[in-house]
C-alpha cells in the first residue's frame, strides 16, 4: 500500500508541543540542504556514484558487474516522540529469533523497498506498520538523513518521523519479525554513559564498532552496528553537536568514506 506524505503545517494542533514544532522546522531546513550523496545514482559501476560514503564505488567480481542500488535499497524509521520528562525518545525493536539474519539484534523499524512503495517515506511507514502496528497517520515524516551503506552493500535511508500523539499508538507486534519493542532517549547516542567501543576489521582495515547498553524494565538491550551508527548521526544532527566519545580509529561509516574501491 502506498502512503502519501503531505508538507507539514507547523501548528500546535499538528505537532502537539513547541519542542516538536521547533524540531520539525529544524529538520525540514536540514532536508533542504544540498547533499552530494543524494545527487547521482547511475547504473554504471564506479562512474558518478557518490553516496557520501564512497567517493567512487567499484564492485568487482569475475566479470566486473554493477550493484543495482534500486534492488538493494532499504529505509528505516527513526520515530521520535516527547517523553514524560520532555526529552526526545526513539522507538526501537528487538528482531525475532525466528529470522534468518540478524536474529535478536536491536533495530529501527524498516526494511527493503517494495514495488508499490512511492518513496523512502512510504517504505519506512509500511515496514513500521507491518512490524509494530504503527499506523502511518500517527507519524509526521519530516526528513531523510544521509544514506548509509551496510557491510552487505545495502543502501539504507533513515527517515525521521515524529509521533505527536504517543498515547494513540497501540503496539501490535508481528511476532515473526519482532520479539520486543522499547524506546530510549535519543541523546544517549552522544553520551559516554553506556557506550563502549570494540576494534573490528573489514577488508583488511581496522575500525571502531560502537555499542550501547540500555537497561529497562524489559531487560538489557545491546544497540550496535548500523543501528547505532544511524542514531549517532541522527542525534548529532538534531542536537547539533558531536558525540562526547572519540576513538583512535574511524567508525565503519568513516572507513567506508576513505575507501575508493569495494572488493567483495
Amino acid at each position: 500500500m502506498a502512503y502519501l506524505v503531505t508538507q507539514p503545517c507547523f501548528t500546535e494542533e499538528v505537532w502537539g508541543s513547541q519542542m516538536l514544532q521547533r524540531l520539525a522546522k529544524q529538520l525540514q531546513y536540514f532536508n533542504q540542504l544540498p547533499r552530494v550523496n543524494e545527487e547521482i545514482e547511475k547504473d554504471c559501476c564506479g562512474i558518478g556514484l557518490d553516496f557520501g560514503l564512497f567517493k567512487s564505488v567499484e564492485v568487482k567480481n569475475d566479470q566486473s558487474s554493477c550493484v543495482n542500488w534500486r534492488e538493494r535499497r532499504a529505509a528505516v524509521l527513526i520515530c521520535l516522540f516527547e517523553g514524560q520528562d520532555g526529552e526526545l525518545r526513539v522507538i526501537l525493536t528487538k528482531r525475532s529469533m525466528k529470522l534468518s539474519s540478524h536474529l535478536g539484534d536491536v533495530a529501527l523499524p524498516g526494511g527493503k523497498v517494495e514495488e508499490g512503495d512511492a518513496d523512502d517515506y512510504a517504505t519506512a511507514l509500511r515496514e513500521a506498520k507491518e512490524e509494530i502496528g504503527l499506523e502511518p497517520n500517527l507519524v509526521q515524516v519530516v526528513a531523510t538523513l544521509e544514506t548509509f551503506i551496510s557491510q552487505h552493500l545495502l543502501k539504507v535511508v533513515p527517515v525521521v518521523g515524529l509521533l505527536v500523539r504517543k498515547g494513540d499508538f497501540r503496539p501490535s507486534l508481528n511476532m515473526d519479525e519482532v520479539d520486543a519493542i522499547f524506546d530510549v532517549p535519543l541523546k544517549m547516542f552522544l553520551e559516554e554513559d553506556n557506550h563502549r567501543c570494540e576494534e573490528r576489521e573489514w577488508m583488511g582495515e581496522k575500525y571502531n564498532l560502537h555499542l550501547f547498553d540500555f537497561k529497562s524494565e524489559q531487560g538489557v538491550f545491546l544497540i550496535w552496528g548500523l543501528t547505532a551508527s544511524i542514531l549517532i548521526h541522527a542525534a548529532s544532527v538534531i542536537y547539533q553537536r558531536s558525540p562526547f566519545f572519540k576513538g583512535h580509529l574511524p567508525d565503519f561509516q568513516q572507513l567506508q568514506r576513505s575507501l575508493n574501491h569495494i572488493l567483495p
